[in-house]
């Protein structure tokens, strides 16, 4: 039986999916069929309730020891394994859970400017019919109260993107050289370099990888009458059972997408109203990693990243959802 000798941990909507996949092709490397696992974030049966949606997600978890073991019975003789759960950087208690059974795994952290992972977020959610406030401002201010009724942590938005603390968390249970901090920008500008390094950090052959694949692309419906009415068949049909939820969710969920168009930049106002939730974790995050995140707090307008109009056939990625090796 086996256990991974790597994990992407993070941070949600900064690549995780298009690494998990990019890694998937090397010869070396043996990436678990289920993309978010999620197997650390719980001693057990994961909870049945939450925010919109939450309680199909609980469904998905990998969350007996035996079930996690078994993602990994296909790899290769030699090649190392690995899963991508980017909520781990977020969970001291799944770091803790981490350090207790795989003490030695190495893990990659890709970290993205927090206000466009938080306007990515909430655009993910809002796509899926999940989210009911059509405003990303709005939404981050709700927040606190989201987590006082024990909404999931990808509902989290600003807690999410304060990378500053979580990393210093992170160290004080593992060494430095065991994690490789990368940005999201890195992997979009310089793939292949990016690629390399990851390879050279996990101890596999360089300069065999060379592309990220476009992965997770979200549409953006408009804020219609249609909308609203699709989003709330999607929030109920969530809270039915098992595969009677999937049956009348995952439609619902088809139309929303074939409605969306390409995603909306963050404008100027928005990202002023929230760039004041990060300023503090980003000079923590220059102080923990000693390198320079000045760009982040600057008021630009977002229009970068794996983003834009979705490519014919492609959908929202299937977290949590088994996916077979070579798999496009």
């Amino acid at each position: 039986m086996a256990l991974p000798d790597f994990l992407v941990i993070g941070a949600p909507k900064a690549g995780t999916t298009a690494l998990h996949a990019a890694l998937d092709r090397h010869p070396g490397l043996f990436t678990a069929p289920v993309k978010e696992p999620k197997f650390f974030l719980t001693d057990g049966p994961p909870p049945t309730r939450g925010g919109p949606g939450d309680a199909k997600t609980y469904r998905e978890h990998v969350w007996r020891r035996e079930d996690y073991e078994a993602l990994f019975d296909e790899a290769p003789a030699g090649a190392l394994c690995g899963e991508s759960t980017p909520f781990y950087l977020y969970d001291p208690a799944a770091q803790e859970r981490i350090r207790r059974l795989i003490p030695e795994v190495r893990m990659i952290a890709i970290l993205r400017d927090p206000v466009e992972r938080a306007h990515s977020n909430w655009t993910h959610l809002w796509s899926a019919g999940l989210e009911p406030v059509g405003d990303v401002v709005r939404a981050c201010a709700e927040e606190d109260r989201r987590k006082e009724a024990g909404w999931a942590d990808f509902w989290h938005y600003v807690g999410l993107g304060r990378y500053g603390g979580q990393l210093e968390r992170l160290y004080e249970s593992f060494s430095r050289e065991q994690v490789l901090v990368l940005r999201y920008r890195e992997l979009l500008e310089q793939p292949v370099e990016t690629l390399d390094r990851i390879c050279a950090f996990l101890g596999v052959e360089t300069g065999v990888l060379t592309e990220v694949p476009r992965e997770n692309v979200t549409a953006h419906p408009d804020h219609t009458v249609r909308h609203r009415l699709l989003a709330r068949a999607v929030r109920v049909g969530t809270l039915l059972p098992g595969e009677l939820s999937t049956r009348i969710v995952s439609p619902l969920e088809r139309t929303l997408q074939q409605d969306g168009r390409a995603r909306r930049p963050l404008t100027w106002e928005q990202r002023q109203a929230l760039l004041p939730y990060f300023d503090a974790d980003i000079r923590l995050l220059e102080q923990v990693t000693g390198q320079t995140f000045g760009d982040w707090l600057a008021p630009r307008d977002n229009s970068g990243g794996l983003v834009g109009a979705r490519p014919a056939g492609q959908r929202q990625a299937r977290n949590g959802r088994r996916r077979d090796h070579g798999e496009p």
